[in-house]
């Protein structure tokens, strides 16, 4: 049940909507709906988007996922003044899907809630009237109303934080351990149980009932859902509560043994020995039940352990069955003559292509030598028939050195005392033969490139 005072710790707790102190506006959103929604559009979404988002803002500051029609009014309250269509807002949001009964949100869970779900429950006993039977959009009251995104927030913090608490291995807790370790993100038992019954939804928890106590099993790490609880489970449970039950009364019996320890000690200072010597006696009773007890407790533990050793072993030995089903699979057209046959072909192909990559290097050897034998016989040839194209009319080559350059004035003088002398016979050349081979004469000394000289006394002489 929501708190009776929560009209006025939302008031004083959630910042309300600037609107809210303008008097012209929330006079508006404080009318009523009409009755048809067309007659003007614009005006009822804005109303309606107004109340709802404040709704879910107000039960999200609060981490509350349910409301009722009762204490929306006492929330909204205004200037002594409620909204008159709060009801027309939850009918609407019920419609849409954004909250739902909560009658109707157990009664979604696939399981048997009626076997834990209303002991649970913090509330009323749910009254199964004829209106809520037939689905009456009529709303009470004090009826319940469970919002889908907050239960789903919610919800989800809960797995958080099992999975992130120091008993995460443990598959089963009980619903008071889990109150206990939720209290954080749950605000009340009914919060806590709305977040269960998501989760039992979503397939992530489990909640049944054994000897009289509600047990809660999470699905664990790798799972896409909760298994049922086993016998197993319940065999785990029951150890785990007794070495929880058995640390506690270890440690109590050693509170009680200092205590007997201190009280003989100061008896002994009043100079009561026999007292002190009684309660020296009850201190060794004590320790002797502390350590009996702690080897059960040890007992329980090694036992534990071992049961934890076999769950491993039993993932590693499903490991190993998927692992030689794959094998098999994957080997299963493959046979060691197959193999053997295999690898004989792939031998003699290598062997074939080294022979035909042998014949293949051969021949182009001897093209080769072929083509080098013929390319000789060509070159001497044309060495032995080299001297017959030499002309036989050419000057002998003079060889006495030419005299170096002395003056740049006088290099033409030297250059032709340097030349043979000229021929007297007569060579049958035309003249225009001879100024053609005159323009191809040039004379150069020492790198040096000198004009053409026309030798005059030739063209005399032919002419």
């Amino acid at each position: 049940m929501v708190p009776s005072n929560l009209g006025e710790e939302m008031s004083t707790e959630v910042a309300l909507p600037p609107e809210w102190e303008d008097d012209e506006r929330m006079n508006f959103l404080f009318s009523d709906f009409k009755e048809n929604r067309d007659v003007s559009t614009t005006d009822w979404d804005s109303k309606m988007d107004f109340w709802t988002s404040l709704i879910l803002k107000i039960c999200r500051s609060r981490g509350t996922v349910c409301v009722n029609l009762q204490e929306l009014n006492k929330i909204f309250q205004r200037k002594g003044i409620m909204p008159l269509g709060l009801a027309t807002v939850i009918q609407c949001m019920a419609r849409c899907g954004k909250i739902q009964r909560e009658s109707e949100f157990a009664t979604n869970v696939d399981c048997g809630w009626v076997s834990w779900g209303v002991g649970l429950l913090l509330v009323k006993p749910l009254k199964w009237t004829f209106s809520t039977l037939i689905g009456s959009s009529g709303v009470t009251l004090k009826e319940l109303f469970v919002v889908i995104e907050l239960v789903k927030e919610k919800a989800a913090e809960l797995l958080g934080v099992y999975r992130s608490s120091p008993v995460a291995n443990h598959s089963l807790l009980s619903f008071q351990e889990l109150r206990t370790l939720s209290s954080h993100v749950c605000v009340d038992e009914s919060t806590l149980c709305m977040a269960l019954l998501q989760l039992q939804r979503e397939k992530q928890v489990t909640v049944s009932l054994h000897g009289g106590e509600k047990i809660v099993k999470f699905s664990q790490p790798g799972q896409n859902h909760v298994s049922p609880v086993s016998d197993v489970d319940l065999g785990i449970y029951q150890l785990q509560r007794s070495e929880r039950l058995l640390e506690e009364r270890v440690d109590a019996l050693g509170l009680e043994a200092e205590k007997y320890k201190e009280e003989a000690r100061v008896l002994l200072r009043e100079g009561k020995k026999s007292q002190a010597l009684r309660c020296l006696r009850s201190r060794k009773r004590v320790e002797k039940k502390a350590d009996h007890l702690y080897a059960q407790l040890e007992n329980v533990k090694g036992i534990l352990d071992k049961i934890a050793n076999s769950q491993t072993d039993k993932l590693v030995i499903q490991a190993y069955q998927a692992g030689v089903s794959a094998l098999r699979l994957s080997l299963k057209d493959v046979t060691v003559e197959g193999a053997e046959s295999l690898v004989d072909q792939i031998q003699e192909l290598c062997d074939t292509q080294d022979e035909v990559n042998q014949i293949l290097a051969g021949g182009a050897l001897n093209s080769t030598d072929a083509d080098t034998d013929g390319l000789e016989d060509e070159l001497r040839f044309l060495l032995e028939n080299s001297n017959l194209d030499e002309p036989s009319t050419l000057p002998e080559v003079p060889s006495h050195p030419l005299s170096p350059v002395r003056e740049s004035g006088s290099l033409c003088d030297d250059l032709l005392s340097a030349l043979p002398s000229v021929p007297q016979n007569h060579f049958n050349i035309t003249g225009d033969e001879l100024d053609k081979a005159r323009s191809c004469i040039t004379l150069a000394d020492t790198g040096v490139q000198q004009k053409k000289t026309k030798i005059s006394y030739l063209s005399s002489e032919e002419g």
